[in-house]
């Protein structure tokens, strides 16, 4: 079997997600080439504040954290577009495994106690076969070696997509978003919430402040990405 899945490598090589070259033996979804180059923020490493300023005087954040910078017709935008809305979770995983292995050795593993993803609403998880914010929240897990959970959090109200819409309208939309389902399972934890993106954090806000209504003791931020 194994020279059967040779065979069809070669007449139909798999290529990077990123840069769409043929990808080498032991390379998966990413090339190592785009992999190095990926533009990284190093927000664990060297906390300058300003990430967390996007949260300042509207809940509080412990830590405000993304792997990746984010910007227009770049290769971040086509990675997260591919994991996003061409059925590629697991562009996620990989990201969000790497990701969590980073924090990890930055000792982010014994500040977290639970990893949740930012629900969708039911029709669009439906439609897309999928939650990315999970996909990464898994990978972060796996990377991190600390749970996650996808059933202590769901959406509360079907809020309309927050792509082009103004800073103050993302927050009109997100608010009553979300709803706890388990108290016990998030009472006096500290709990990171995961999204692809961070932009204006409307939706992160939102769901950070169900969460800390509700008994948790802390909320970080992991975002696969940033953007300005």
């Amino acid at each position: 079997m194994k020279w059967i899945n040779h065979l069809i490598d070669i007449i139909y090589p798999k290529c990077c997600e990123a840069c769409q070259e043929p990808l080498l033996g032991g390379e998966k979804l990413i090339c190592t080439h785009c992999l190095i180059n990926l533009p990284r923020t190093n927000a664990h490493q060297h906390p300058s504040g300003v990430l967390e300023r996007r949260f300042w005087g509207k809940i509080p954040v412990t830590h405000t954290l993304a792997y990746l910078k984010f910007t227009k017709k770049s290769k971040v935008q086509h990675l997260l577009h591919q994991l996003k809305y061409k059925g590629k979770p697991e562009i996620g995983l990989l990201l969000g495994e790497m990701y969590g292995r980073e924090l990890k050795e930055s000792g982010f593993n014994e500040k977290i106690d639970l990893i949740i993803g930012v629900p969708l609403n039911r029709q669009r998880e439906k439609q897309r076969g999928y939650n990315q914010a999970n996909c990464i929240a898994e990978g972060l897990s796996k990377g991190l070696e600390v749970p996650f959970n996808t059933t202590s959090v769901k959406r509360g109200i079907n809020t309309e997509t927050q792509t082009r819409k103004t800073r103050l309208e993302r927050f009109k939309n997100m608010e009553r978003a979300f709803e706890v389902n388990d108290e016990a399972a998030i009472k006096n934890k500290r709990i990171a919430i995961v999204d692809d993106v961070l932009t204006t954090g409307a939706t992160l806000e939102a769901l950070g402040k169900v969460l800390l209504e509700k008994g948790c003791a802390e909320v970080l931020v992991i975002a696969l990405a940033t953007a300005d």
